[in-house]
């Protein structure tokens, strides 16, 4: 059997799980499914161009504003510093961006896109929109701004609560941090 044809069955057994053995499982799986096909969908079409999906992140918050600090591009990204750090490392080694300190401020370093990653968003942004077109096809227009509007409004509460729960001294935990918590929780037991 091809790989495409077994994608298609594994396809089939997500859709067929979904609808026949859990129809009233948690609505945070299902999303965590379709992110997933998104973003399959979308690396394999990166591939062809040689950037990776971690990549594909960072360049369109760069897009749309350049010159951010490593820090803030990292908080944009919901992704940890260090996880920053070595992606921005590897995109300034295939000049995609360039790092660089302000005379003003020693400390903060600022991410820029080269010429090259510049020119990516033109390559790179028609592979994204036939992904989404893909996702949306035989979707009533109606339907998309619904759903749409639904998930902006559960991004909106789920940061609420984020926000609430930081208040409350609970904060997400770094890599690091679950690490040494599993390697505990692997001791006592």
């Amino acid at each position: 059997m091809s790989e495409a044809k077994k994608k298609v069955k594994e396809a089939e057994v997500i859709l067929r799980h979904w609808r026949e053995a859990v129809p009233d499982d948690r609505f945070a799986h299902l999303v965590k499914d379709a992110g997933r096909g998104l973003t399959r969908a979308l690396q394999m079409r990166l591939t062809e161009h040689s950037v990776s999906f971690g990549h594909w992140t960072f360049l369109r918050i760069l897009w749309v504003e350049d010159g951010l600090t490593q820090r803030e591009l990292s908080e944009r990204a919901g992704l940890m510093e260090p996880t920053t750090f070595s992606a921005l490392k590897a995109m300034e080694q295939l000049g995609y961006v360039v790092r660089r300190q302000q005379p003003d401020s020693r400390k903060k370093v600022y991410v820029f896109l080269t010429d090259t990653g510049r020119a990516l968003r033109d390559k790179l942004v028609p592979l994204a929109e036939d992904v989404n077109q893909i996702a949306l096809d035989g979707i009533d227009p109606a339907t998309i701004a619904a759903a749409r509007d639904m998930l902006l409004t559960m991004i909106h509460n789920l940061a609420a609560d984020e926000q609430k729960q930081s208040l409350e001294e609970r904060r997400m935990p770094s890599t690091r941090q679950i690490s040494s918590l599993l390697d505990r929780a692997r001791k006592d037991n």
